[in-house]
């Protein structure tokens, strides 16, 4: 309802002007009360005063009119004394009568709006002949007149009294919908739920658009094509159009033998392509780099790049911070264990869980947006141990909060995201990630950055994938991340070394000292501020003999992981630096308290019990 409340308060707006037009011709009553009384009030007041002065001002055959008598018998003086003065410049009578006209079409604009507003609003689907039932007869003058505002103004009288008098919602939705709406948007299954409805109502079009075509089922194609009544046997479409990408997921169908022995998986918009219907391919793409595009346009026959995908600086530049703008990155098992299977088909692994979470808080201490990041996975399963871990370690504190959103492949088809951290999750077999189809989804999510957390000894082998994946071992299998950069930053990217990570513990250690680092900076700059704030305290004898005793027990802060100039540091002994850190832990007691160390806990049983 946003646009109806929109006219709604710019209806208040105009019968506050005609309320303003009545003080000033000293019109009695409440005229402005609502767009019928205006009606009348234009028809009665304003009209038959203009027609009275251009009586009077109008030149009749040889005689002239004098320039003064244009704005000696305006009506309207008083209602435009808010405009700058004086309105008649009396040079001529062509000029002030110019002026006059365009006083009287200001006029008549608000009253041409409050028709069409009202028009717009009109609350209920009711026939011309129980219109008139409710109403009185048209006025006299429209028969003799045929100025189009007086024909508006008649008409809306005949048709559109209904919204004064009754105003429910779903009477204006119906109305909108049957009467005024251009553009139509609802899914099959919404038109399949109120299909009666909406033939009831008389609804009418000529043209379906339909989006994700190769992800809707055969039968339920057919039903948006069914929702208007035939007109003398015929059907009144004149145009359907399919856009979709059956290169990409089909639509779900859980029962397998419906699945795969009947082909009730393949869609409409599919079936016509392999019989040969003539299509219209796209070529270019605008939503990712050009070393994205490469991972997937290798399925398609020639898909290419818009300008816009070379020239714009947000596909040229780096990703700050991490030295690839795709990557794959190895995960060994994590104490022994990789997949895991807690109930059948329920797959989850915990190294990745941790992984793909450590490289989203160390994304967030450098500045990304967190909306502007989405986790996915290839498994319900590990999808729930990711929003546990997230839970855990973000949920709560705001150096961090949430991805914009943690799904699976198969939910986000037809979104995107700038950075997509997946996971892949098995460890054993290939698993469904073999249909090609879905790598095409999982990989052409992304339009600035993917990085992806897999088995690569088990991956790279799947012969359906080798385009893919060819690709992506040709890059380091180990994260290269460059943390002395940050994500709001202009300048070019130097030349100091990358920071290779090598497995999902160190991540997490990092990870952890780079946020203590943080903790303990933002603390120091607290106190600097509360002493630069805070009065000079008044010394004593006694303060200045104990001051040099207290600053000779004053040790120097040690030097964290961040303030080191190798980088590669700050993970090397996470040990000794985690026990450094707990020297001056009570220094940012008032802040954000970071969650356990990760990747040295588990979800207990009774966490998983809850999400499955």
């Amino acid at each position: 309802y946003g646009r109806v409340n929109y006219v709604l308060a710019r209806r208040l707006e105009l019968l506050r002007e005609v309320g303003r037009l009545q003080e000033s011709l000293d019109v009695p009553g409440d005229v402005s009360y609502t767009c019928e009384t205006a009606g009348h009030f234009y028809l009665y007041q304003v009209i038959s005063r203009w027609e009275q002065y251009m009586s009077k001002v109008k030149p009749k055959q040889g005689k002239k009119v004098e320039v003064e008598a244009v704005a000696a018998h305006f009506p309207f003086h008083k209602y435009f004394s808010n405009a700058p003065q004086p309105v008649f410049k009396g040079r001529s009578y062509e000029e002030d009568m110019d002026i006059a006209e365009g006083c009287y079409r200001h006029i008549k604009k608000i009253f041409t709006q409050l028709e069409l507003t009202l028009i717009y609003l009109a609350g209920l689907r009711i026939t011309a002949s129980q219109h008139l039932s409710l109403l009185p007869r048209p006025h006299p003058c429209c028969s003799e007149i045929c100025s189009p505002i007086k024909r508006g103004c008649c008409m809306w009288r005949k048709e559109f009294r209904a919204f004064e008098l009754l105003r429910s919602g779903l009477d204006r939705s119906k109305y909108l919908l049957v009467k005024e709406a251009k553009i139509i948007a609802m899914t099959c299954t919404h038109a399949a739920l109120k299909r009666h409805d909406l033939v009831e109502l008389g609804f009418k079009y000529d043209n379906i658009l339909m989006e994700e075509a190769a992800q809707i089922l055969e039968i339920e194609t057919f039903i948006p094509l069914l929702l208007q009544n035939p007109e003398d046997g015929y059907s009144r479409l004149k145009r359907w159009i399919m856009i979709g990408d059956h290169h990409q997921l089909p639509p779900v169908i859980k029962n397998m033998a419906f699945q795969k022995y009947s082909n009730m998986e393949q869609s409409l918009f599919t079936r016509f392509v392999r019989l040969g219907v003539p299509t219209v391919d796209l070529d270019a793409q605008g939503r990712a780099r050009a070393s994205l595009c490469n991972l997937y346009n290798w399925r398609y026959k020639h898909l290419g790049n818009l300008p816009h995908v070379q020239e714009l600086p947000e596909f040229q530049v780096p990703n700050p911070g991490l030295t690839f703008d795709f990557q794959l990155i190895n995960v060994e098992d994590f104490n022994g264990v990789g997949e895991s299977e807690p109930n059948p088909y329920f797959y989850q692994n915990l190294a990745e869980a941790e992984y793909s979470v450590a490289l989203f808080m160390y994304m967030r201490l450098l500045g990304y947006p967190s909306e502007r990041i989405s986790i996915l996975t290839t498994y319900n399963g590990q999808k729930h141990l990711i929003r546990d871990v997230i839970n855990q370690r973000c949920a709560g504190n705001p150096y961090f909060g949430q991805p914009h959103k943690v799904t699976t492949v198969d939910r986000f088809q037809g979104q995107q995201n700038d950075y997509i951290i997946l996971s892949l999750v098995r460890t054993k077999a290939v698993g469904h990630l073999r249909d090609v189809r879905r790598l095409v989804v999982a990989m052409s999510r992304a339009r600035l950055g993917l990085y992806i957390f897999a088995r690569v000894s088990l991956f790279e082998n799947c012969f359906e994938l080798t385009p893919a994946f060819k690709q992506l071992t040709a890059r380091p299998l180990q994260l290269h991340i460059r943390p002395h950069e940050y994500y709001s930053q202009e300048k070019p990217r130097d030349e100091k070394p990358d920071q290779i990570i090598k497995d999902m513990p160190e991540m997490t250690n990092f990870v952890y000292n780079m946020y203590m680092h943080m903790m303990q900076t933002s603390q120091k700059y607290r106190q600097q501020q509360q002493q630069k704030l805070a009065p000079p305290p008044e010394e004593t004898h006694k303060d200045a003999a104990v001051d040099p005793a207290r600053g000779s027990s004053e040790e120097p802060q040690p030097e964290t992981p961040m303030e080191q100039e190798n980088p590669g540091e700050a993970s090397s002994e996470p040990n000794t630096e985690n026990a450094k850190e707990k020297e001056g832990g009570q220094d940012a007691v008032d802040h954000a308290k970071m969650p356990e160390h990760p990747g040295r806990d588990s979800d207990s049983d009774e966490e998983e019990d809850q999400e499955q």
